[in-house]
């Protein structure tokens, strides 16, 4: 299991909002201390001793009644105007709603597209680092919650209503979220993966994205045909080949991700093998289809998406 260190920022964005959580933990912190210490001084000084009186019954105090009335609307005060600047500083209006990324999150997986270069992939984002990128976020089907901890805020995906989010990571590095809106029988295996790398390797990386897949089909010729003849084709994308649907994950550059079925396995022949044939048994509920292959099929038809890179 991965823990996702949420108090150690990778941006400026989440530095703000972990030194507001901060603050705020640290005020409290002194109001528990104070509240706390004044009902142990209560307790002690005011107990009840043999042979003492009744104490004096105090009815009230104006000096006490406007401390305590005064001090915590100050302390209010006090904490909107952190979390409104932080607010401000962690997620800036964009002067033009120009998104240099979008993020559509189906159940249970993400799809990842960059319009400025025609890039698609699914469940792994790539970012340049030292660069804010706006990215604009959005559901196919029922309400989702992008969340890379590190990174920034949660931000709602709500079909038909898109919203936006700065993205951007400090030092190079991989950043992982998850879905923090319960979106259905999976959606703790809806899991994201953010790859900070150099603006070089990130220009790299797009460009080759955007380029159709490696012609594998005369390798791997098995594998291919079974891609068109079976319902894979009726579902995912395959750039350069006449598979255009993108019901699923666009599986052109697959070989090149780390994780298969948004996190659920590491991207590995055996695992994809695995996933072929009992897609159901890992992911329980996804729309993957048993399509009953066998061993020999599902080894050939990892062959050649394993190929595609």
């Amino acid at each position: 299991m991965h823990i996702v260190p949420v108090l150690q920022p990778g941006s400026p964005q989440a530095q703000v909002i972990v030194g507001l959580f901060r603050a705020i933990l640290i005020a409290c912190g002194v109001i528990m201390a104070v509240v706390t210490g004044a009902i142990v001084y209560s307790l002690m000084h005011f107990r009840s001793r043999p042979g003492t009186p009744e104490p004096r019954q105090i009815l009230g105090s104006k000096p006490l009644e406007i401390l305590w009335t005064v001090v915590p609307i100050l302390v209010v005060v006090w904490m909107f105007l952190l979390t409104a600047r932080a607010s401000r500083e962690s997620d800036p209006t964009p002067a033009v709603l120009d998104p240099d990324l979008r993020v559509i999150g189906h159940q249970w997986w993400w799809e990842a597209l960059y319009p400025k270069s025609s890039a698609v992939t699914a469940n792994e984002i790539h970012i340049p680092t030292g660069q804010r990128l706006l990215v604009q976020v959005d559901s196919a089907d029922v309400i989702h919650d992008f969340w890379v901890p590190e990174l920034g805020r949660k931000m709602d995906m709500i079909p038909g209503h898109p919203n936006y989010i700065w993205l951007e990571a400090t030092e190079p590095g991989t950043y992982r979220g998850a879905c923090a809106e319960y979106c259905g029988a999976q959606h703790a295996w809806m899991r994201i993966m953010v790859v900070a790398e150099p603006p070089g390797a990130f220009d790299s990386w797009v460009r080759h994205q955007a380029q159709p897949a490696p012609d594998t089909v005369s390798k791997y010729a098995e594998g291919a045909a079974l891609f068109q003849q079976l319902t894979c084709a009726n579902c995912h994308a395959i750039r350069g080949s006449s598979a255009t649907n993108q019901f699923a994950p666009d599986l052109s550059h697959m070989a090149a991700r780390q994780t298969l079925a948004a996190g659920v396995l590491s991207n590995t022949l055996p695992n994809l093998v695995g996933w072929l044939r009992s897609p159901q048994t890992l992911k329980p509920g996804c729309l993957m289809p048993n399509l009953q292959l066998t061993p020999q099929q599902a080894s050939a038809l990892a062959d050649y998406l394993e190929s595609l890179k």
